[in-house]
């Protein structure tokens, strides 16, 4: 943080009075809060209230890095962006949204989002880090440049009716995400909101929380839940605080690390590699692309069967005719009727629960089995378009 405060102008004593009236806050806060340097990474269902939070708050400068384009099914609980804004990136409709709310916070854009290659040199912009990426793979990233760059990384996640949140910050001391998850987990063996999805409301109330631990770092108005882990019930309103201790073995900030640098091959799912190879009867690609998958339903019709994995209600927004249901947790009671003689292809949303029965099928004798990557929502950018993405 910054040794000097700016001195606040009269339009900041007038726009931000209702937080300088708090005694925990005050003037010298609020000069704390216009002197920060927070980095919003995911303009999506956290990074949206978070953001607009921290606009309001009158945060200094502004980072937001998003490399996606908004899309219609985001509106539901991603606020920062609205219906006009449809196919623009995300960060240029965050920082619009974000200039309305405050045009007196600098906004900075990044729309390549974090990559490896420029992660450490963005966080070492910022004085404090805001995960509000779903993708495991990117919060490990985060997460390890933030420990490099000694920066608190507040991270909150979402699943269905849950959420969690905690701030990360091992130069003072605490634990960090691989201390709690030392890697991460294997390619479709947890789904992603896309494939299981999530109240809108509840990223409101977790990327909230989130600009509240911020600003509790900025403002030391109150410790930061550092070394805690808490989880939010959204049906019961039920929370739960479980701490979380610095993991000696930990892989990247214990006593013997294994990850000293920011290494791109440290950010890739450790499964195995899908090689291009012409199939046989006894030799099948445990993934296809929907190019392949569309031309062996087109070619091969009678020796290939396209299994739909996704529930019931999924299907009234869009299918596959040809597409055989068989909802996944309703597969291993199906195995034994499975056909043996044909070419399974199994499709789900985004190609994560697909992947998971794939997995599930060969390890149970079925080896004539292919996952299709990018599920159906590739299907409707690379095959049919008329399709309704979700």
């Amino acid at each position: 943080m910054p040794d000097v405060e700016p001195i606040l102008e009269p339009h900041a004593l007038r726009r931000y009075s209702r937080q300088i009236l708090l005694d925990e806050i005050g003037l010298a806060g609020q000069q704390k809060i216009s002197a920060a340097k927070v980095f919003v990474i995911g303009a999506g269902g956290l990074g949206s209230p978070a953001a607009l939070y921290l606009a309001a708050a009158g945060v200094g400068t502004l980072g937001i890095a998003d490399h996606d384009a908004v899309e219609e099914h985001n509106l539901q609980r991603q606020l920062l962006h609205s219906t006009v804004n449809i196919g623009k990136p995300k960060v240029d409709s965050a920082i619009t949204a974000l200039l309305a709310l405050n045009p007196h916070v600098q906004l900075i854009p990044h729309r390549d989002g974090i990559t490896a290659d420029n992660a450490l040199e963005l966080f070492e912009s910022y004085d404090i880090i805001v995960d509000g990426t779903d993708n495991f793979l990117v919060r490990y990233l985060n997460n390890d440049a933030a420990y490099f760059t000694r920066r608190p990384l507040v991270h909150g996640s979402v699943f269905k009716f849950e959420g969690q949140i905690s701030v990360f910050d091992t130069s003072k001391g605490g634990p960090c995400y691989r201390c709690l998850f030392p890697e991460p987990p294997t390619a479709g063996s947890v789904p992603a909101c896309g494939e299981a999805g999530v109240m809108g409301a509840l990223c409101g109330i977790i990327g909230s929380m989130q600009a509240m631990e911020v600003i509790k770092l900025i403002t030391g108005c109150s410790p930061a839940i550092v070394g805690r882990l808490l989880i939010y019930d959204a049906f019961s309103h039920q929370t739960q605080s479980h701490g979380i201790k610095a993991d000696p073995h930990c892989p990247l900030c214990g006593n013997s690390p294994e990850i000293t640098a920011i290494k791109p091959e440290h950010y890739r799912f450790k499964c195995e590699a899908v090689a291009e190879k012409q199939m046989s009867p006894t030799e099948y690609p445990t993934e296809i692309s929907v190019h392949e998958a569309s031309e062996l339903l087109r070619t091969k019709s009678s020796q290939t069967l396209l299994i739909d994995v996704r529930e019931s209600s999924e299907l009234q927004i869009c299918q596959l005719e040809m597409a055989r249901h068989i909802p996944m947790r309703e597969i291993p009671a199906q195995l034994e009727n499975l056909p043996k003689s044909q070419h399974l292809l199994i499709l789900c949303h985004s190609g994560m629960r697909s992947r998971s029965v794939t997995d599930f099928l060969r390890t149970n004798g079925i080896s004539t089995v292919s996952n299709i990557a990018g599920g159906i929502n590739a299907w409707a950018v690379e095959i049919d378009p008329t399709l309704t993405r979700y």
